[in-house]
């Protein structure tokens, strides 16, 4: 078994509060906010309703869905849904949107 260095999981953190958790790769960032004990908004869990919006402050996600619910203008502005939004670093959250 051969060791890449890399970290199971990316550390996030939460703003204004500061809350931090556990970012696991492998799942959407609501799953890992959830397990973290940290309160979000969420509804549907599939990109659409939007209930889940934030905006990321600092890090990288991707997505594994081609459209997840945000218009291009707004994925430039940073806005992420984190129901299907998955981190690929260390990273930052904001609650709501633009």
């Amino acid at each position: 078994m051969s060791d890449s260095g890399a970290a199971p999981f990316f550390i996030a953190r939460v703003e204004p509060e500061g809350a931090q958790f556990d970012a696991w790769p492998q799942q959407p960032l609501l799953h890992s906010l959830e397990a973290g004990g940290i309160d979000w908004p969420s509804s549907c869990r599939n990109g659409t309703c939007r209930t889940c919006i934030g905006h990321l402050v600092q890090g990288d996600v991707h997505y594994r869905i081609v459209w997840p619910g945000l218009s291009a203008e707004e994925k430039a502005q940073g806005c992420v849904l984190p129901c299907v939004a998955f981190p690929a670093s260390d990273l930052t959250l904001a609650r709501g949107g633009l």
